[in-house]
């Protein structure tokens, strides 16, 4: 890493240099409040964010606004980047919690969608709203490396106090764009830690992971709007153009079972998590698959049970959010149990795997919105409850909420 001493006293420079220019509150220009283009340590391209910034940004807020949760949650799951970036999550959790950084992933926008990294340092992040669905464009946060890199199209570093919003200047970040083949942005790829953990070679490696995702961007199936798509948790349906299509409850579960495990299922293995110990016949089953095929137009091969191609699925992707430590997303997707009527052995396991992997997740997690959002749809957690009661502050009003929704499930 940067030997300490030396950029100790370039970022006092920069401090100083800040501090003349924030004297004037946003009232005057970077060049008029004496950071002028000479005789400064200030790059050019820091000077001109900061003076754009300036019109909408005070330096001294706290933290970033959010996006509504909703159109959050639909701009998540319709990006083209969720995909890729959901399978590449190992590789970029791996490699940030080794280096103590935080990698974040924007749309084209600069939205932040997903976060991943060292713990100490996402927790931080989050007190500035550094996490998904956090607004970190320009005329928002002022001079960031989003900012900076959406401004300009290329990779970009912003350093300290060369962040325009002074709660920013124990960061480093390192963001360059995502494009698509036809050289659309897509979104943001940056790398953030301490300041005094910056690395040249960091920049390198932001270079290296976007091209990575970039290459998968090309491996993605193509899905044409309006194509299958299976819900299972809470109330269950399955649309294709958009429209509800009418199934019989065994046909919703013996799909359900069949997008959970892509891997298939050989005949005698769906039978029993279909059946379990109840004697029915061979042909039943092929009789139930049978239907299923038709409804979802021979998605389903003969010999071993499995889709010939994916289909959306809720469920499915709540699994590949906790995966990624996506928990907003994962407690977006949940609106209620797997098939909760269902009573079939493959479903009862599956649906206590997903409501175990969730809840244990909500609970070693200290933001207070996923326990609230858990709660909504587990009145009778009292864990859950309590975990949202203890993190939010006695000034806070959804503090009541939990507080009541305990004392219901105490009730209970």
């Amino acid at each position: 890493m940067t030997q300490v001493p030396a950029i100790s006293a370039q970022r006092a420079e920069l401090e100083k240099q800040w501090a003349r220019w924030a004297a004037g509150m946003g009232r005057v220009t970077a060049r008029a409040a004496g950071t002028g283009r000479e005789d400064t340590v200030l790059r050019a391209e820091v000077i001109e964010s900061w003076e754009r910034s300036l019109r909408t940004v005070d330096p001294l807020r706290a933290v970033a606004p959010s996006m509504d949760r909703d159109e959050f949650g639909s701009r998540w799951a319709d990006s083209p980047l969720r995909a890729p970036v959901t399978r590449m999550a190992g590789e970029l959790r791996a490699i940030t919690e080794d280096a103590g950084m935080i990698a974040i992933v924007t749309d084209e926008a600069g939205t932040v969608l997903f976060s991943c990294g060292d713990r100490a340092l996402r927790r931080r992040a989050e007190g500035v709203n550094l996490a998904p669905g956090g607004c970190w464009d320009e005329p928002y946060m002022g001079t960031s490396g989003v900012a900076l890199s959406l401004n300009s199209g290329r990779p970009s570093t912003v350093w300290a106090a060369e962040h325009l919003v002074e709660a920013l200047h124990g960061w480093v970040c390192y963001c360059a764009p995502i494009r698509a083949a036809d050289g659309r942005r897509l979104g943001l790829l940056d790398l953030s830690t301490y300041w005094d953990r910056s690395h040249p070679m960091i920049l390198t490696t932001v270079r290296a992971l976007v091209t990575a995702i970039e290459s998968r961007l090309d491996l993605e199936p193509s899905r044409a709007p309006g194509g299958p798509r299976l819900e299972c948790l809470g109330v269950p349906r399955l649309y294709k153009q958009g429209a509800p299509v009418p199934m019989r409850p065994r046909q919703l579960e013996i799909l359900t079972l069949l997008t959970l495990e892509p891997d298939g299922f050989t005949p005698e293995r769906l039978h029993e998590a279909v059946y379990g110990d109840r004697s029915m016949s061979a042909s039943t089953l092929k009789a139930d698959v049978s239907r299923l095929r038709r409804a979802t137009d021979g998605r389903i091969a003969d010999r071993r049970y499995l889709l010939t191609e994916p289909i959306a699925c809720d469920a499915v992707e709540l699994l590949a959010a906790l995966e990624s430590g996506d928990l907003t997303t994962a407690v977006r997707l949940y609106r209620g149990p797997l098939l909760p009527d269902s009573e079939i052995p493959g479903i009862v396991q599956w649906r206590e795997h997903l409501d175990v992997c969730l809840r244990t997740a909500v609970l070693a997690d200290h933001n207070p919105e996923h326990a609230l959002r858990l709660g909504q749809r587990c009145p009778d957690d009292i864990a859950v409850h309590e975990h949202a009661a203890r993190l939010l502050p006695r000034g806070d009003s959804r503090r009541a909420l939990a507080t009541a929704r305990l004392h219901s499930a105490l009730r209970a």
